[in-house]
């Protein structure tokens, strides 16, 4: 299995877990929560691949990405009195899949050999995405229409990965340095307050 195939899966996972959370808090029923769930998930790496012209996208050629939605929903019902407790702490979750959908998306910009930037904000959108459908299918403001650092970790943790790459050879270590980076900013945003806003005029 290569490293962006399991970053792959493993955002998917989280982000499904996210998903399905919420549309709980909500009040969906079954049907409702898988929807959200897998339209989180997929989301972000959905658009990505259109803007790159990757068709069909990933989820349609590979049925374990659906499946990873069916794990997920049960897990969040039997459990969700310990995920939800967990979530609302380090909001883990998102904060991890927003970590990993990251460099996973830069990755496989660079593979296309599309330059750095374009890399970046595709690294963004597989992030960010998911998240901003869920959202607004749920009757919420996205977080990064917010004023929480949300987006700018995901910039910060893609321009670092990419920094690392020209100073060494070790791709797997500058990964997970740079999905820790996007990791730690976001979690410590949330944990003291941090915020980029702009005060109104009056």
């Amino acid at each position: 299995m290569s490293i962006l195939y399991a970053l792959d899966l493993a955002g998917t996972f989280v982000f499904a877990i996210s998903g399905i959370l919420t549309a709980i808090d909500k009040k969906f029923d079954l049907v409702g929560a898988a929807v959200i769930g897998f339209v989180t998930a997929v989301g972000g790496g959905t658009l990505r691949d259109v803007l790159l012209g990757q068709t069909p996208v990933g989820w349609m050629n590979d049925l374990t990405y659906i499946g990873l939605v069916g794990i997920a929903l049960p897990i969040c019902y039997l459990g969700r009195g310990y995920i939800s407790k967990l979530r609302r702490s380090m909001f883990i979750f998102d904060t991890v899949g927003i970590g990993l959908f990251t460099i996973m998306g830069l990755e496989k910009t660079l593979n296309l050999g599309l330059s750095p930037v374009i890399a970046v904000m595709m690294g963004i959108v597989s992030a960010v995405f998911g998240g901003v459908t869920r959202d607004v299918l749920c009757a919420e403001v996205p977080l990064i229409f917010r004023k929480e650092i949300y987006a700018s970790a995901c910039l910060i943790g893609g321009v670092i990965y990419l920094m690392a790459e020209q100073l060494n050879a070790f791709r797997d270590l500058n990964i997970g340095i740079a999905i820790a980076v996007v990791i730690l900013i976001r979690y410590l945003a949330v944990r003291f307050g941090w915020h980029i806003g702009v005060k109104p005029l009056n």
